[in-house]
């Protein structure tokens, strides 16, 4: 998953708010439309939806002799692989991980911590809690 542009972050934008998951998708006269105050062409706005569905982030199927999009993964699912690829760019991922754990709010820390805790399967919260505060210095 690559970095988006401008245009193709503004398109995802429309499609992760306008397409419900169960939605057969959006025209590009659709996106074109919701894409307020930009006033491109209805080409720019098709060019941009074709190479995100070369990219693999919308899905498209053909309606008569329109196509419909939606998107490929959610906007989390597409975030979450961001960080994912991010951590990969070089270094040491577990000095970058403990580095971000240091960079979150005390909210955020939790919500980490919530979801550790049900990927691992634990329950009892006070017997997680101290590990990973030492880990985060937290």
């Amino acid at each position: 998953m690559t970095r988006l542009g401008d245009l193709e972050r503004a398109v995802m934008d429309v499609l992760w708010d306008s397409v419900p998951a169960t939605s057969g998708g959006v025209t590009v006269r659709e996106v074109a439309d919701a894409l307020d105050g930009r006033e491109l062409a209805y080409t720019t706005v098709m060019t941009v939806l074709d190479r995100l569905a070369g990219k693999g982030m919308v899905q498209r199927e053909r309606e008569g002799r329109a196509w419909r999009y939606r998107p490929a993964a959610t906007r989390e699912a597409h975030i979450a692989q961001l960080m994912l690829e991010a951590l990969d760019l070089g270094g040491s991922r577990d000095a970058a991980l403990v580095r971000f754990a240091r960079s979150v709010t005390g909210t955020e820390a939790e919500v980490l911590r919530a979801a550790l805790r049900a990927e691992a399967g634990v329950t009892d919260t006070a017997e997680r809690r101290p590990a990973l505060d030492e880990a985060t210095d937290r």
